[in-house]
């Protein structure tokens, strides 16, 4: 799996990231949203056991290996200046328009079971 990464793109989630460690995780999200899903981007602080790299250049992006099957092999992620989300693309779909980041490094997880979350 590969995402191509605009560089506006690039920079905005490089400043999200910042100078702490993380990984940018592709997310097919079903929970609570009212719909079939939608693609967000999560911040985490290290892999999950199932997750694996996608090629995206210099950021650090991860999936997980069963989320695989709701996008495509190859992938374009694009942001632009005026507005704070991005748009995900393949070349036969438009996975968002306005694909938000949630950035969950700072949330205390003592437990294994899954973050509890909402995209707003």
């Amino acid at each position: 799996m590969i995402i191509q990464v605009s560089p506006l793109a690039e920079s905005r989630l490089n400043a999200m990231l910042g100078d702490r460690p993380g990984y940018l995780k592709l997310f097919y999200d079903t929970d609570g949203c009212g719909c079939d899903g939608t693609a967000v981007l999560l911040i985490v602080n290290e892999p999950d056991s199932d997750d694996i790299p996608i090629e995206s250049g210099a950021l650090p992006f991860l999936i997980n290996k069963q989320q695989q099957i709701y996008f495509e092999s190859n992938l374009r992620l694009q942001s632009e200046n005026s507005f704070p989300s991005y748009r995900l693309t393949s070349d036969s779909m438009i996975y968002g328009s306005h694909v938000k980041v949630h950035d969950l490094r700072d949330t205390a997880n003592s437990s294994p079971e899954p973050l509890s979350w909402f995209v707003r």
